[in-house]
C-alpha cells in the first residue's frame, strides 16, 4: 500500500443509486447445490426458481407456528 492516495479527482457517489437493493449471494453445500440442479433439470426451470420456491413454502409453514 502507498503511504498516500491522492482524491483530488476522486467523485462522490459516483456508484450510489437511490433505492438500489442488495442481493445477497447464497452459497449452498455440494451436495445440497447438487440435487437442487437435478431437480431443476427434472422441472426444466433454473435454479433458483427451485430454491425461491422452498424458501416460499417454508415461510407459509413458519407464518402457522408463529
Amino acid at each position: 500500500m502507498r503511504k498516500e492516495y491522492d482524491f483530488s479527482k476522486a467523485q462522490r457517489g459516483k456508484f450510489y443509486h437511490k433505492g438500489a437493493k442488495l442481493r445477497l449471494p447464497i452459497y449452498l453445500n455440494s451436495e445440497l447445490q447438487n440435487r437442487l440442479e437435478r431437480i431443476a433439470q427434472k422441472k426444466h426451470t433454473n435454479m433458483g426458481e427451485i430454491v425461491n420456491q422452498l424458501i416460499r413454502k417454508d415461510m407459509e409453514l413458519l407464518q402457522h407456528f408463529t
